[in-house]
């Protein structure tokens, strides 16, 4: 694995939990590293997700078609963030959801059975991952929340907040979708700005 890559997943790990240099080197064992093209998806519905997605370079998106087949994305991320489908992870069920990259990417992967041996030989990760999944589960929240209490103008306020180069690289169409309203009154919140 390219060393400045190992930098960025130890960097974001030694955030919450401290490792010494033996378990930073059982952790970078443990993932995979994937080159992925634009537009690769890396699960489909009925599929069950087998890896959770460290993006080191690139962006990623989890979206779902509902009955009239109208998309709906729920996760977009770009570098330095996690993403997959837990629910299918976990529970080893088929997932309801894409996982689509949006550029060339490249992720570090580990599967349900790795992430469990390395629980094992590195117990912080155990913490780590727990302290990510509470803060994914708030977010989760945070986000269903802000769509009912939150307007449209302040749902995108804070996402580009979060992340400000988010409009130069994902599609309008797909920013629109995530926040829940029509490509046409995004258009009309950011003509504003």
């Amino acid at each position: 694995m390219d060393e400045s890559l190992d930098h960025k997943l130890i960097y974001y790990i030694n955030k919450w939990v401290k490792l010494d240099p033996e378990e930073e080197k059982k952790i970078l064992a443990s993932f995979e590293k994937q080159a992925v093209k634009k537009k690769i998806k890396l699960l489909e519905p009925g599929q069950v997700c087998q890896y959770i997605y460290f993006i080191i370079q690139g962006g990623a998106r989890s979206y779902y078609h509902d009955a009239k087949g109208d998309e709906h994305i729920y996760q977009i991320r770009l570098e330095n963030n996690w993403i997959s489908d837990l629910e299918s992870f976990f529970s080893q069920q088929p997932s309801k959801f894409y996982l689509e990259t949006l550029e060339e990417s490249i992720v570090l992967r580990i599967s349900p059975e790795v992430l469990e041996n390395l629980y094992e030989e590195v117990p912080k990760m155990e913490r780590y991952f727990r302290i990510l999944f509470q803060k994914a589960y708030i977010n989760s929240l945070a986000r269903l929340n802000s769509t009912m209490w939150e307007t449209a103008e302040e749902r995108y306020n804070e996402m580009i907040k979060e992340n400000c180069d988010i409009l130069q690289r994902v599609p309008q169409t797909y920013i629109a979708s995530y926040l829940g309203i029509a490509p046409e009154s995004l258009s009309r919140i950011r003509k504003k700005k």
